[in-house]
């Protein structure tokens, strides 16, 4: 974990703090109205309803999990900021019990509402079970012993933490740790089960040097437990070839469309197709500067960090991840395994105008609900229906999915295939070829990620 991540996880923190709110209130709304349970089935639009809030779900929690997973077993972090991560990685552990807590509240009354929840979703790659495995990870005797030493760290230093955090990013994290650590509270009984039952194995590393070694470690074997359904690989460290990058970068201009894939990573389950993700490239600053834009008025207050090279990198991208949509370096959307380069049929003046619209939407929280109908959260493929639909005769077609109009990075693919306002530049898929490929090539390649029939 770097100091970047520790701020990067706790925007996700507040923001999933609020997408929480919401959903509860949706789901209290549907337990109250209890039409389903009354009649015994669900209709299609219940149903729908049902769907988008188990998927927008599992995204959030797959979220969390990314958060305490991103500094397993780390040694970059300086010490003086280990209590910061902590903050936040409790933060999360926090939000995930109380949520998963609330669901089984809300619905332990609700077999039939139960039961629909644990059917398959297979577009989004659900399998059967889902919501019961969830519900089994909150008990145990070792979850227990997991809590009661980030419980204890954050006792024992609850003065220290809360100022460390006071006028920072961590404020609203400290806020989540502080309305919700209650949720965490299970008998003492299940304690002393617990410690006899761990109390021979041996913890190594620096994870396990001390109580807050002890309590980052709890939080992390927490998590494990709660995401028993998800095989991800934390060592793997995506990241595109030097030669490969370097290449990339030759080709790009600003306003090209990045499609990207990550192997191993929690984010990946519960999103259809091979391609997982979409980014808004921005490029350097003598790109933009030729698309005269830095004095529009969503530019302007932009400019300094589309310039800013003290990570030396010039390069930019418009990406929203977990965190938000932010201003981010090149070296984000280079983070992956697999990528795919596509430009906007666009003249230089259509060009700038989707970029002005694209920054327009920079500092917003990351959108779980996949809602393509409200503007003031985005997911990553929105950032580019928002640059670019209605520009230049370009349009995208929203296609229906659990009741949602939604873009999937897919639907982005086979309009590169079709060459429907896209042209397609490069693809990189080392699992179909071992070098960057164009032309086409690059169309040969990116066929063969796209199932058959399709």
């Amino acid at each position: 974990m770097t100091p970047e991540e520790i701020v990067a996880g706790a925007r996700t923190v507040g923001n999933l703090a609020d997408y929480f709110r919401e959903f509860k209130r949706t789901v209290g709304e549907m337990v109250r109205e209890g039409r389903a349970s009354r009649r015994g089935y669900f209709t299609p639009g219940e149903d729908e309803v049902v769907r988008r809030l188990q998927i927008s779900y599992w995204h959030a929690r797959n979220a969390l999990f990314e958060v305490v997973t991103s500094f397993r077993d780390d040694t970059r972090l300086p010490d003086e900021l280990r209590p910061d991560a902590f903050l936040v990685a409790f933060g999360a552990a926090v939000l995930l019990v109380d949520a998963a807590r609330f669901l089984r509240e809300s619905f332990e009354p609700l077999p039939i509402v139960r039961e629909k929840l644990d059917e398959p979703e297979p577009y989004f790659g659900i399998p059967k079970g889902t919501y019961a495995t969830v519900q089994k990870s909150l008990t145990g005797a070792r979850h227990a012993w997991h809590l009661y030493h980030a419980n204890r760290y954050f006792e024992e230093h609850q003065a220290e933490l809360q100022a460390r955090a006071a006028g920072t990013l961590l404020e609203p994290v400290w806020a989540v740790i502080d309305r919700l650590r209650n949720r965490l509270e299970v008998p003492a009984g299940q304690y002393v089960k617990a410690r006899l039952q761990v109390r021979a194995r041996r913890l190594g590393g620096w994870l396990c040097h001390g109580l807050l070694g002890r309590a980052v470690y709890g939080v992390q074997k927490l998590v494990a437990s709660m995401a028993a359904d998800i095989s991800t690989r934390p060592s793997h460290q995506p990241k595109l070839p030097d030669e490969v990058a370097a290449e990339l970068c030759e080709l790009l201009e600003p306003g090209d469309v990045l499609i990207t894939r990550k192997e191993h990573v929690a984010t990946n389950y519960f999103l259809p197709g091979y391609w997982k993700h979409a980014a808004l490239y921005l490029g350097d600053p003598a790109g933009l500067r030729r698309l005269g834009i830095w004095e529009h008025e969503h530019v302007r207050p932009r400019w300094s960090r589309l310039l800013d090279s003290e990570d030396g990198q010039s390069r930019r991208a418009l990406e929203a991840l977990k965190d938000g949509v932010w201003i981010r370096p090149i070296a984000s959307p280079f983070s992956v395994d697999a990528v795919v380069a596509m430009r906007p049929r666009l003249a230089p003046a259509e060009l700038g105008e989707a970029l002005t619209r694209g920054l327009f939407h920079e500092g917003k929280p990351y959108d779980f609900d996949f809602d393509f109908t409200r503007s003031d959260r985005l997911v990553c493929t929105e950032v580019v229906y928002r640059a670019f639909d209605g520009i230049g005769g370009i349009h995208f077609e929203l296609t229906p999915r659990a009741g949602r109009l939604t873009l999937t990075a897919k639907d982005l693919i086979r309009m590169s295939l079709a060459a429907k306002h896209f042209h397609l530049l490069a693809v990189y898929s080392p699992a179909h070829h071992p070098r960057l490929q164009r032309g086409p090539a690059a169309e040969s390649v990116l066929q063969k990620t796209q199932p058959e029939g399709e």
